[in-house]
């Protein structure tokens, strides 16, 4: 009776062992899926150079935030990067690929303002959120807008309002303006006439002129902005709102000087505005340089930048980073990828990136943010180009909410 009690005793103690080994050999906690980004851009084009400066932004601000691993909230960062090429068609269709065939989480992107507003739906058709950067027509969360969109990259009219901020606010100013024949540039124009309706009255525009992307003959153009402007009293600008090869010294070479007309390109990317070395003094708006906001990612998006690339980080560079600051904030907000709660934290969000804070507007999902006037340098060097004359705060451009929510 005492074996059999012995064994039975032996019998539990191993069916015991075999439970628990059992238990350990089961399956691992499981993984956390990936977090899967579609970064659209039109890196084949005229835009090319907007687009390469976007994606390494992308990739330079979630190395920063995630300080190397590439990990978030405990998943890892996968990031799929598309070419569209400026074609709305082939943007669409991407879209529609990473959304449907992918399964990325969020999608960022594009270059062209023509191509995002062909994205627009497809984010609506999905219900899944894109964050537009760098398009800027104002459309894309204005009328076109739909609450699946989310727009880090500034507006026309954020632009505008900069730019009518840098003209003088007192005595006769008239303006003529010289802008690209497609959304970019009318809704620009359009902008910047209600900017500065809005804060500088004493600012009449007197002419527009539209051109065709590819225009290499600008005589026409200009010769009509002249006749608008040559006879009117006071300060005169003939304003040029324009992306890729820049018109600048085509006008300039048709001396509007000699009727004391003034040249206000705006800011661009640095290649661009070596243009502007030939014309130290002339002043305008900008959305980002390199020099200009003093705060420690900045500081670090400037080193590492000149590091690897052997220049300081551009216009698009920042933006592109400003985009994948707000891609990791929403998710940590949201503590999901999921859509509704991602839209849910987003409205309202605000992040830091190498601007400053930027804030989800939540009437329209535009990215709140400062830009800054400029002044060229008078011995402009290398990439030492402008000098801050002041930040514009965000309170000084108050965008109108133009959707239809």
């Amino acid at each position: 009776m005492k074996g059999q009690f012995r064994r039975a005793g032996q019998l539990r103690a191993v069916l015991s062992l075999a439970a628990a080994a059992f238990v350990f050999a089961g399956p691992a906690k499981a993984q956390a899926p990936d977090l899967k980004i579609a970064l659209i851009a039109g890196k084949t084009g005229a835009l090319e150079a907007y687009a390469k400066q976007t994606e390494a932004g992308f990739m330079l601000g979630l190395e920063y935030l995630t300080k190397g691993t590439m990990m978030w909230e405990g998943r890892k960062i996968v990031v799929s990067v598309k070419d569209d090429q400026l074609k709305p068609d082939l943007a669409r269709s991407l879209l529609e690929q990473a959304y449907a065939d992918e399964k990325v989480d969020i999608a960022v992107g594009t270059t062209s303002s023509a191509a995002a507003l062909a994205m627009l739906q497809i984010a609506q058709d999905y219900k899944k959120v894109l964050l537009v950067e760098p398009a800027v027509a104002d459309v894309i969360t204005g009328a076109r807008w739909n609450r699946y969109i989310f727009r880090t990259g500034r507006n026309s009219t954020q632009d505008a309002y900069a730019a009518a901020a840098a003209f003088p606010k007192d005595g006769e100013v008239y303006v003529a303006t010289l802008a690209q024949d497609y959304a970019f540039g009318k809704d620009g124009v359009a902008a910047l006439k209600t900017a500065l309706g809005a804060i500088r009255p004493n600012v009449k525009v007197v002419a527009e002129e539209y051109a065709p992307q590819n225009t290499t003959d600008f005589t026409a153009y200009a010769q009509r902005l002249f006749d608008a402007l040559k006879d009117k009293p006071g300060r005169k600008f003939i304003s040029i709102i324009w992306a890729g090869p820049h018109p600048l010294p085509k006008i300039a070479a048709l001396n509007p000087g000699r009727y004391n007309i003034e040249l206000m390109p705006g800011g661009n990317i640095l290649p661009v505005m070596q243009l502007y070395k030939d014309y130290p003094g002339m002043e305008g708006a900008i959305y980002y340089y390199w020099g200009f906001p003093q705060n420690d990612m900045n500081k670090w998006l400037v080193a590492e930048h000149q590091k690897r690339f052997n220049s300081p980080p551009d216009f698009f560079t920042a933006g592109g980073f400003a985009a994948a600051s707000a891609v990791l904030a929403a998710v940590k907000a949201a503590k999901s990828t999921d859509t509704e709660k991602l839209i849910s934290a987003m409205e309202g969000l605000s992040f830091e990136t190498p601007k400053g804070t930027m804030t989800f507007r939540k009437e329209d999902h535009q990215a709140v943010q400062e830009m800054y006037q400029f002044k060229v340098k008078a011995n402009a060097t290398g990439n030492d180009l402008l000098d801050l004359v002041r930040v514009i705060p965000a309170s000084e451009l108050p965008i109108p909410v133009t959707n239809k929510r």
